[in-house]
């Protein structure tokens, strides 16, 4: 993933769907480079978000990278359709997968970045097998399923071993927390580890949503040292 970090990734979880593409063209007028697509099946999660077709949709209004994350049940079911719908990331849950290395081959195997999510009650330790074989771990801020959820505080500790890990592993995975990220928290959640920031309603909630953009990606640059 050849991106300048931190990364801002606005979730259309949040978004108005009656005119997604003017929601996200006011991303691209704030130059955000990353779209997260939250997908969530009413199985894995008590809740039913979109499929493919949005994501298709989505791809149609912007040439920002197309952040896939399959909160779904059996997913290697529907890599492949996400990937034509224009995917350039998919990322699955550790607790989703009983074959995790086939199911980050399958999607690999579309040329496409893979990653791994896991849920704030998983430990870590059950994904240090396969850190040397993806490209992002996904931190789950929240228990996944619906938007709108306060960010939980133990994910700064989770963070922070994360980092241990991966330096300890010599591995290149970066690092993406999804929940409850907001204008009050994002500075301290980026200096605890995370690189890639997934903000809903945060984002799309707001009055002024360029502006709100400006705000947490300043707040998110200071956490990381990269603004004075």
């Amino acid at each position: 993933m050849d991106f300048e970090l931190p990364i801002l990734a606005p979730s259309i979880l949040a978004a108005d769907f009656s005119k997604l593409g003017e929601e996200i063209e006011k991303c691209n007028n704030a130059n955000i480079r990353w779209i997260h697509c939250d997908i969530m099946d009413g199985h894995f999660v008590p809740n039913i978000s979109y499929g493919p077709d949005i994501v298709e949709a989505a791809g149609r209004s912007t040439d920002a990278f197309l952040d896939v994350h399959l909160m779904i049940e059996n997913p290697d079911q529907y890599i492949e359709a996400f990937v034509e719908a224009g995917a350039n990331h998919i990322t699955v849950h550790q607790e989703a997968c009983p074959h995790l290395h086939r199911t980050v081959q399958n999607i690999h195997s579309h040329d496409i970045t893979a990653g791994i999510a896991i849920n704030p009650g998983t430990s870590l330790s059950t994904i240090t097998p396969i850190l040397e074989d993806i490209d992002m771990v996904l931190l789950m801020s929240v228990n996944p399923g619906f938007g709108g959820q306060s960010f939980i505080p133990s994910t700064y500790q989770r963070l922070q071993q994360l980092v241990q890990i991966r330096e300890q592993t010599s591995t290149n995975f970066v690092i993406e927390v999804d929940g409850g990220v907001k204008p009050h928290n994002i500075q301290k959640v980026a200096q605890a580890g995370a690189e890639i920031l997934v903000a809903g309603s945060a984002v799309f909630k707001a009055d002024d949503v360029q502006k709100r953009i400006a705000t947490l990606q300043n707040k998110a640059r200071l956490g990381k040292g990269t603004v004075a």
